[in-house]
């Protein structure tokens, strides 16, 4: 498995810069600014901290309204709550995975990052994040960059990972819980999903998407709570013998309530012969 070759990072630049540059550089949707110890997170309209959603404060009622009117104007009904809330989860959770993810995958390098350590602005596709620490492997010229911790492997950085995305998300999903209907095995399966779709999509703008899937099948083999599932990936077989890279969600994304005929085609409702015919259709 070919793994990232690391530049020396110079003092005064953030060892994550190049790997939030290159994000943005292939999803322009998405921007990421990182703040500094003298610096506050940013404040005013449209922005809003993890912690707050954590809080399942106003400030959650004024995150979730936007999905709510979303949903009523694309889809001309009204959404049931937890789906509003599922929508909510799923637009915070998906790219803020990637702030821990895509440092892993393109440097080797872990943040951790706590619920109060980053903002969102969803209509700008803004986040804002203050790192304090990170981890890294031995033989990272950021080894010895203030905030670093070193692990002795990709077994254990890999763990980093798992654990960073597991402490900022769990606050954030107890904050949505009561909200959707889900207990906490539903929940962390939608959490896997994020982590894994979130690396595979990326993987594929980066034109890495096998290793992105091989990266993510170490990160999530199953049975490592709170990240029972697996990332699951599967091949099938299409019509010109060709292989077609499939998985089975771990949740449901609940859209088929707002269009019943319409599923993922990573959805276990959706059966092997659909997926083939509808990832063949888009070649």
């Amino acid at each position: 498995m070919a793994v990232p070759t690391l530049a020396r990072v110079a003092p005064d630049v953030s060892p994550f810069h190049a790997a939030y540059t290159r994000l943005t550089e292939v999803f322009p949707s998405l921007g990421v600014t990182e703040t500094t110890a003298r610096e506050s997170l940013p404040k005013g309209p449209g922005w809003v901290r993890a912690s707050e959603l954590a809080a399942g404060s106003e400030a959650l009622d004024a995150f979730l309204a936007w999905d709510e009117e979303q949903i009523l104007r694309d889809y001309g009904r009204p959404g049931r709550p937890d789906v509003i809330a599922s929508f909510g989860l799923h637009r915070y959770a998906w790219p803020v995975c990637l702030l821990i993810t895509i440092p892993w995958f393109l440097q080797r390098r872990v943040p951790r990052l706590p619920a109060e350590a980053v903002a969102f602005q969803r209509s700008l596709g803004r986040l804002a994040v203050h790192i304090e620490e990170f981890a890294c492997l031995p033989d990272d010229p950021a080894a010895d960059a203030p905030g670093a911790r070193v692990v002795p492997d990709e077994e254990a950085l890999r763990a980093e990972v798992r654990g960073a995305v597991a402490d900022h998300l769990a606050p954030v999903l107890e904050g949505f819980r009561p909200r959707m209907r889900r207990g906490a095995r539903a929940l962390w399966g939608m959490a896997t999903d994020e982590i894994t779709e979130g690396l595979w999509y990326l993987g594929h703008l980066l034109g890495e998407e096998p290793r992105a899937m091989e990266e993510a099948g170490r990160l999530l083999p199953g049975a490592l709570e709170p990240f029972a599932r697996p990332a699951g990936f599967r091949r099938l077989t299409g019509p010109a013998g060709e292989a077609l890279t499939t998985r089975d969600r771990a949740s449901c994304c609940l859209f088929y309530t707002l269009r019943p005929q319409d599923t993922c085609v990573t959805c276990p409702r959706t059966c092997d012969a659909e997926r083939v015919e509808r990832m063949t259709a888009l070649g």
